[in-house]
């Protein structure tokens, strides 16, 4: 039998239903795994049990009367560090962060408690979620739990390594450039990017994002119905939309579906993950889809134009700091960042201009095109030590050319566990979508998740 911890969201919400298992039998077996896990991973920041205890005993009483508290009632969730919640600091995983408590949940936090989610605890990201690794100046190092010399990705980090180590169902992470899909990608996770506004969040920035992350495609869809409320906190936040995200049932015969395994700039793509993301879209093909291989759309200028004008950003943000507060920041990161020093106010704004680039690209792509399929990640987790796959702050984005694009587009994107390499490491295939359809997207992880068959084989930590 599967252990209570390790039960999807939709699972337990059944047996809840059922008073077969109640949300304390659940929240107890998870104290346990995470006593036993937690010191070999690192994944959480402020874990508190007596609270999720207090509320976990409350949600079992109001599903003995029958009178649950939202469509999540003790089901026990995490939300990423750069999510505010009430009471509780962000430190946004760096050092150099006053830790002041913040007055009120951002969106996403705030959504999930008004449904009756248990947040036990916020996960672990590095310095400004400006690295795909678990590296922090302020964090424990958070590890892979298929392979603890691993990351587990970045920068939603421990939402990953919690995640694949069965800390409940539920993880919220946030994504700029890749750092819910690339976590998602290398701990063989379901991570959803959303489109632009359709899930608030606080602050709202271009192309950043809170995401579910997940072991099921079906508990993503019942995180999306409850966190893209819309929210008055977030300017770009979408208007109300009537989405049945439980209505995941389609075909996927005559779709026209583009397979893009190059990304147009950075590292290639790993054989291992290119064949594993062929062969699943061989399985569109064989249920109907009409798949073609599709040119890169991306171009160096593009990622270099963002690469001087993120860089700009960061260094706008730590250059009214002393000296001394500077000095805490992650080296690589507090290095990149400062090459905004060298970065004009003309050449920031032409960086910056880019976006409009790819947003112009893609939109020709997909005028023939209803979805693209590609790798998450170009190659298979790194070492657990290193802040990127090539470790250098002069080459920062190698590796998120498949998915950074689609930020800056607006468009959803989701990652979906294709395969393992010959070590056992998790692949990533990313189902990219028009913009605003992101059910769509869910629709095909979960038609793709349906050929596939469930993971039978998450890491057993300790």
């Amino acid at each position: 039998m599967t252990a209570p911890h390790a039960l999807s969201a939709v699972e337990m919400l059944m047996q809840f239903r059922a008073r077969k298992l109640s949300p304390s039998e659940v929240w107890q077996d998870l104290e346990n795994h995470i006593a036993r896990c937690e010191p070999l991973i690192q994944a959480l920041y402020l874990y508190d049990p007596e609270t999720a205890r207090a509320e976990a005993k409350a949600a079992t009483e109001r599903w003995a009367k029958g009178q649950p508290h939202g469509a999540l009632d003790g089901v026990p969730a995490t939300v990423k560090d750069n999510i505010a919640t009430k009471g509780a600091p962000m430190p946004l995983g760096t050092a150099a962060t006053t830790l002041t408590p913040y007055a009120e949940d951002a969106p996403p936090a705030a959504r999930l408690r008004e449904a009756g989610a248990i947040i036990f605890a916020k996960t672990t990201m590095p310095d400004y979620g400006m690295t795909s690794s678990s590296l922090s100046s302020f964090h424990a190092l958070a590890r892979n739990p298929w392979d603890r010399t691993k990351t587990p990705g970045g920068s939603s980090s421990g939402a990953g390594a919690a995640g694949a180590a069965g800390y409940g169902p539920l993880h919220i992470g946030t994504d700029i450039g890749g750092s819910v899909r690339l976590p998602a990608s290398w701990c063989g996770l379901v991570g959803h990017k959303p489109s632009l506004g359709r899930i608030p969040i606080d602050p709202p920035y271009v192309g950043r994002c809170a995401g579910p992350m997940t072991r099921t495609v079906d508990d993503t869809a019942l995180m999306m119905a409850i966190v893209s409320k819309p929210d008055w906190h977030d300017g770009m936040s979408l208007p109300p939309a009537k989405i049945d995200w439980s209505g995941l049932d389609a075909t996927v015969d005559g779709l026209r579906i583009g397979l893009m395994t190059d990304a147009g700039f950075g590292m290639p793509a790993d054989p291992e993950v290119k064949a594993a993301v062929e062969k699943a879209a061989a399985r569109f093909a064989e249920a109907g889809a009409k798949v073609e291989p599709v040119a890169p759309i991306w171009t160096r200028a593009m990622i270099d134009g963002l690469d001087k004008f993120w860089r700009a950003r960061l260094w706008a943000d730590l250059e009214p700091l002393p000296q001394s507060e500077r000095d805490k920041v992650l080296p690589y990161v507090r290095q990149w960042a400062e090459g905004g020093t060298q970065v004009s106010g003309a050449e920031a704004v032409r960086g910056f201009g880019q976006t409009m680039e790819m947003r112009k690209a893609a939109a020709k792509l997909f005028s023939g095109l209803d979805f693209v399929l590609s790798p998450t990640a170009p190659v298979p987790a790194f070492p657990a030590e290193l802040s990127s796959p090539l470790d250098d702050p002069a080459k920062p984005f190698e590796h998120i050319g498949f998915t950074v694009g689609w930020n800056m587009t607006e468009q959803p994107a989701c990652s979906i566990n294709c395969g393992f390499t010959k070590g056992g490491l998790p692949i990533g295939l990313q189902i990219i979508g028009r913009r605003f359809d992101d059910l769509g997207v869910l629709r095909l992880a979960k038609a793709y998740e349906g050929w596939r068959g469930p993971i039978t084989t998450w890491p057993k930590v300790a």
